[in-house]
């Protein structure tokens, strides 16, 4: 199965090939006689009922500063291709959103991955939201009043922006700290969205737990210790990576949500474990991958590519049919 993929994300000259997940997909879909183009998101185009971009023809290396060959600028009509992969990062903003609608419009004839509707409806932090079982005590207000009585019945709190990524604006408050009130100030003056405050999870401490599921199974994870004198686990803010397994209770979160997933196009997701809670799904454009590989031995963007090339087919048999 030859394929045409067009990879809508950020600048790849910019990447670091050796944590970027989108790079790895890039390679093994090379790797499987793929034709590949790169465009940015602001490239994207509705003109005439159809879905256009300015791409330009990709090639991709595990050569550092050499790791990408553009070719020159064309136009591609996405109803001609066969996959798209949303990855560009977060924020989970109007422009990302608006991408979700124009994608929409190729959608399923062009396999978008992740689906752009789901993608849409599935913001990392309120798609957990309807799974409250799985997930520990939350609260999604603007209500100073509720904020203020929920850290009373909790007493340790997180306080974080409701489409925050990567770790950006999240605050660890403890029982005694009293900066609640100016940090409340602070995000309803710069936002009309709700805050999020959830129960502290000290088990963070020994660590963030990243589980890649593909098309709903569980596929491999890493755990992400936080610094010293860090509340926060993220790689980019001095988290360290470490080789991790997946306990009982991950593997009943991953069979929980893993259905639920798949039936909704989201082939390729990332959720985030704090001791034996749910915390956020993430199914803008999620990471791991490579950090999962060296640890396990894996190729998780081979069973990525397996999981897309299924539905693929599984849609042509069903059109033969």
């Amino acid at each position: 199965m030859s394929l045409t993929v067009a990879i809508q994300m950020d600048p790849i000259g910019a990447i670091n090939i050796d944590a970027d997940s989108t790079f790895v997909l890039a390679l093994e879909a090379q790797r499987r006689g793929h034709l590949l183009y790169h465009y940015l998101p602001q490239a994207l185009s509705f003109v005439g009922g159809r879905v256009r971009a300015q791409a330009r023809r990709l090639t991709v290396r595990r050569e550092k500063g050499n790791h990408a060959t553009l070719g020159e600028p064309e136009t591609l009509d996405l109803a001609q291709v066969d996959v798209v992969l949303m990855r560009q990062d977060p924020p989970f903003d109007m422009a990302y959103i608006t991408a979700t609608h124009l994608l929409e419009h190729i959608h399923p004839k062009t396999l978008v991955v992740n689906d752009p509707v789901h993608v849409r409806n599935a913001p990392e932090k309120l798609f957990v939201a309807h799974f409250p079982e799985l997930m520990p005590p939350t609260l999604i207000t603007t209500d100073r009043a509720e904020i203020l009585a929920f850290r009373v019945a909790h007493k340790d709190i997180i306080v974080k922006p409701l489409f925050g990524n990567g770790g950006a604006g999240v605050f660890h408050l403890r029982p005694d700290d009293e900066n609640l009130n100016a940090l409340i100030e602070m995000f309803t003056s710069m936002s009309r969205e709700p805050i999020i405050v959830q129960r502290y999870l000290p088990e963070v401490r020994a660590g963030d737990k990243r589980i890649i599921l593909v098309d709903g199974r569980a596929a491999g994870a890493v755990t992400r210790v936080p610094a010293a004198g860090e509340a926060r686990a993220n790689l980019h803010v001095g988290g360290r990576a470490v080789k991790t397994d997946l306990s009982p209770r991950d593997r009943e979160i991953c069979e929980a949500i893993g259905p639920e997933l798949s039936a909704r196009g989201l082939i390729f997701v990332g959720i985030d474990v704090i001791g034996d809670y749910l915390t956020e799904i993430n199914v803008t454009s999620p990471t791991g991958l490579q950090e999962i590989n060296r640890f396990d031995g894996t190729r998780l963007e081979a069973d990525i590519w397996d999981a897309i090339e299924s539905r693929l087919g599984a849609r042509a048999a069903r059109g033969r049919a």
